[in-house]
């Protein structure tokens, strides 16, 4: 497991049009994400300095564009996508774990949501690329 300090968004909530059924694309529905993203804070811990750290807003607004954005067949393709910009985007982020679920799926019984999980440090996000 990664280890260290991280930035936490939790609950990010958006209506998108991500699946393989037509309904899913016609309708959409919403989707549930969080993000953990690995970096040193150190310097924005001594310094109370946003330029020191990754602003949460600045995450977000890569989350939201994903989910809102172009609708992808699978949640794993949703979360690849999340995982890779903000390495690509934050060379100081290390890691990524990615959570992308839907609440709202068709199954027999009582569920929270349904999804997936990734993690992608920046070596894996390099051979994503290549």
């Amino acid at each position: 497991m990664i280890k260290g300090d991280k930035l936490v968004l939790k609950g990010l909530k958006f209506h998108g049009f991500h699946g393989v059924k037509p309904e899913e694309r016609k309708l959409g529905q919403k989707f549930l994400i969080d993000v953990d993203a690995w970096m040193d804070l150190r310097a924005a811990g001594n310094s109370d300095q946003l330029s020191d750290t990754i602003s949460y807003t600045a995450i977000y607004s890569i989350v939201k564009e994903i989910v809102e954005g172009t609708p992808h067949n699978l949640l794993e393709s949703v979360a690849q996508l999340i995982a890779s910009t903000v390495l690509n985007k934050y060379p100081q982020v290390s890691a990524v774990r990615i959570q992308v679920g839907k609440p709202h799926v068709a199954v027999v019984g009582s569920v929270d949501y349904l999804g997936v999980e990734i993690i992608r440090n920046r070596s894996s996000a390099a051979e994503s690329l290549s």
